[in-house]
């Protein structure tokens, strides 16, 4: 069985981007705003080096809550795969849900196993690429995060991104903190070579 980082994408890979209506830092909803959180790309390719597949695991949900189409953020999902592909990185796997249980688009809004703080994307994501989830690490910065990789019964790395401050609320227990993912992947990598 192989190892993993799963990682969250807003906040974690890319910038997040102030909401119109909120004024809270938020995923980008449009690809032109899509822009990668420094190092991000020598922080994946670090990853690799320690041997860890690394697997993208976001949760989606304005498509759910009728702000925009799904084919809108995947256009936002193209972009951020289209600029860590010029950085000459690739992720292993990406695992998005669109789903939201206060949606108002039918299809689209329900409870699901997948939406973190489930573990469904990662259980999903580990069992198509013979990961054993017990050796690998989910990376994020909220408690809905911290707890999916638990769920999972993964090790957790907590990115205490200040953009990313009202989504926690300070009751996630992870195993280790950092400041960004360059941060998060020095950490495991240092833990691999153990």
């Amino acid at each position: 069985m192989r190892r993993a980082v799963f990682v969250d994408r807003d906040g974690v890979l890319n910038d997040l981007v102030r909401d119109p209506v909120s004024g809270r830092p938020e995923s980008p909803l449009d690809p032109e705003h899509v822009v990668l959180l420094p190092g991000v790309a020598a922080a994946v390719r670090r990853l690799h080096d320690a041997g860890y597949l690394v697997i993208g695991i976001s949760n989606q949900p304005a498509a759910a809550k009728g702000i925009v189409g799904i084919e809108r953020l995947e256009q936002v999902q193209s972009r951020v795969l289209e600029l860590l592909g010029r950085d000459g990185v690739t992720l292993d796997c990406f695992r998005l849900c669109f789903h939201h249980p206060e949606g108002i688009v039918p299809e689209l809004a329900r409870q699901c196993e997948c939406r973190k703080p489930r573990a469904g994307m990662l259980l999903e994501a580990a069992n198509e690429l013979d990961v054993d989830l017990a050796s690998s690490w989910m990376v994020g910065d909220t408690d809905g995060d911290v707890a999916a990789g638990c769920s999972a019964g993964c090790r957790t790395v907590l990115i205490e991104n200040p953009a990313s401050l009202h989504k926690r609320r300070g009751d996630a227990r992870p195993d280790a903190c950092a400041p960004d993912l360059s941060g998060a992947a020095d950490l495991i990598a240092s833990r691999a070579r153990r």
